[in-house]
């Protein structure tokens, strides 16, 4: 299939990579225009503005953006809505509020034009891992762009298959799921982001409190100097708490083992705070959840060894850089 790839960040420009690699057609665009040439050594087509992108599609159009959520995002969508004709498709790929997403699909839809919302998750690891999708929209439309999702995702590998899911949507195995209508896909990618938070942070804090075992305030015979590298190894192998977290605890300690490198400032992209707000609406208890998101609230006032291990673990899987010291 051929689509059209606005913004090509991080994720983006992989995501492009690997469509064209399962033999997809790109079309891209990014305001700065390093990552569009290297693509195009790679076979995609360059384009330079939104009018250029469209006009290179053919009809029905499908257009990705994988733009920061905001302003940014709603900008380069009413850019699109004037630019697109009716029967054409709009993905976004972001981290958008999924109200945003429910707004946009019944705005775009009195144009004839096509919303699907894609809670997407792999990081910088999507490129040879594949990528998690969560996807909202229109059943139809969502059908129709299956090659692109399954390109695009995981697909089975080596996890075996779960007891019980016979004749159920083999779709979900494969790493992606059609979650329900526009706003369900960002809506689980969310809720998704929000135990991530929770998950990270139990991390931080046990490694916090394993690398404080030598403490003074224990006798001699009480105190532990333990290689937190190793740790983390052992616990990948069999434990009930390996994870893919715990792979890149693993390798953040094997390679940094104080996390030096480090302040330990841990930014929030907004998805642990509509968590909350989604969980307060709902009248949801979520006390993991939000102590999590304070601990980051905090990280920025005084930094521990959690809140470094809570920066490594963010470079490991998105590539997030810790702003720059004032």
């Amino acid at each position: 299939m051929q689509l059209g790839i606005v913004g090509l960040g991080r994720m983006g420009a992989n995501i492009t990579r690997r469509l064209l690699r399962g033999g997809h057609s790109c079309v891209v665009y990014d305001r700065n225009s390093e990552p569009g040439l290297q693509l195009a050594a790679e076979g995609a087509e360059t384009a330079p503005d939104l009018p250029a992108l469209v006009a290179g599609l053919e009809p029905p159009r499908i257009v990705w953006i994988m733009l920061p959520a905001g302003p940014i995002t709603e900008a380069a969508i009413q850019t699109l809505a004037g630019l697109l004709a009716p029967g054409d498709v709009i993905i976004d790929g972001g981290n958008t509020f999924w109200k945003d997403d429910i707004r946009r699909s019944r705005e775009l839809a009195g144009k004839g034009l096509h919303y699907v919302d894609v809670g997407t998750s792999g990081g910088v690891w999507g490129l040879d891992r594949g990528y998690c999708m969560m996807i909202g929209g229109n059943k139809a439309v969502v059908d129709r762009l299956d090659p692109i999702f399954r390109v695009l995702a995981p697909g089975r590998g080596d996890i075996p298959p779960t007891s019980g899911r016979e004749g159920r949507d083999p779709r979900v195995e494969h790493g992606y799921i059609h979650a329900g209508p526009s706003g369900a896909g960002h809506f689980v990618k969310m809720i998704h982001n929000g135990i991530e938070y929770g998950m990270m942070q139990a991390i931080a804090e046990g490694f916090d409190i394993l690398k404080h075992a030598n403490t003074a305030e224990w006798s001699p015979e009480q105190r532990f100097e333990l290689d937190l590298a190793d740790v983390a190894e052992v616990w990948r192998r069999g434990s009930v708490v390996s994870s893919w977290l715990l792979d890149l605890t693993a390798m953040a300690l094997a390679g940094d083992p104080h996390l030096e490198t480090f302040e330990g400032y841990v930014e929030d992209s907004g998805e642990g705070r509509w968590t909350l707000q989604a969980a307060i609406e709902e009248g949801v208890p979520a006390t993991v959840l939000s102590a999590a998101l304070y601990a980051r609230f905090r990280s920025r006032q005084e930094h521990s060894f959690a809140d470094r291990m809570l920066s490594a673990l963010r470079q490991g899987f998105g590539g997030h850089i810790e702003p720059k010291k004032s």
